[in-house]
């Protein structure tokens, strides 16, 4: 098996960089290169379930869309329930929403009412920190709704962002740090 930190540069290999997307002055970091390796995939996801392992998760709070794909596996890991936070519009019954800036805009972000009950333990999962706009207003999403937010956790982090700063008051891991 190897180390951690051969791990961490494995996976950081897989991850492509696209430029001017989805607009100018924007790289993206795509993770589609790594999650179609079997793999890598399963490398990703068991480092970020071992942060919470042998920890009461209740649920695991998947912002969309890459969070859905870490968060579900995570949940099932973890055995917890896995609630998605959805872009405006996108879901069916009785919601809360809340605005917020991007690095590159704003958007809406909306939970239903029901999902979470008053005093559940949440860990919140996406795929990237960047300036830690979406985590931070979907932690408060999940306080809105009585959650405890228990952890934050990101596959990649930009360090030069400086997301982590704006999230200083959660407990916050990011595993692939560019």
């Amino acid at each position: 098996m190897p180390d951690d930190g051969a791990v961490v540069r494995a996976l950081s290999e897989k991850i492509r960089d696209v430029p001017n997307f989805p607009k100018d002055g924007i790289l993206f970091k795509d993770i589609t290169t790594l999650l179609q390796d079997a793999g890598a995939f399963r490398q990703a996801v068991d480092m970020m379930a071992q942060t919470y392992r042998g920890k009461a998760v209740e649920l695991v709070v998947g912002v969309e869309s890459r969070g859905f794909i870490f968060g579900g596996a995570l949940a099932y890991l973890l055995n917890s329930g896995f609630v998605p936070v959805r872009k405006e519009g996108k879901l069916p019954g009785q919601k809360i929403s809340e605005t917020y800036a991007l690095e590159y805009g704003s958007a809406v972000l909306e939970i239903h009412k029901d999902a979470i009950k008053a005093g559940q333990s949440v860990v919140i999962v996406d795929d990237l920190l960047a300036t830690g706009g979406t985590a931070k207003t979907t932690a408060s999403l999940v306080q809105q709704l009585g959650g405890r937010v228990v952890g934050i956790s990101f596959l990649i982090e930009l360090k030069f962002l400086k997301g982590a700063d704006n999230l200083t008051e959660y407990n916050v891991v990011s595993h692939l740090k560019l």
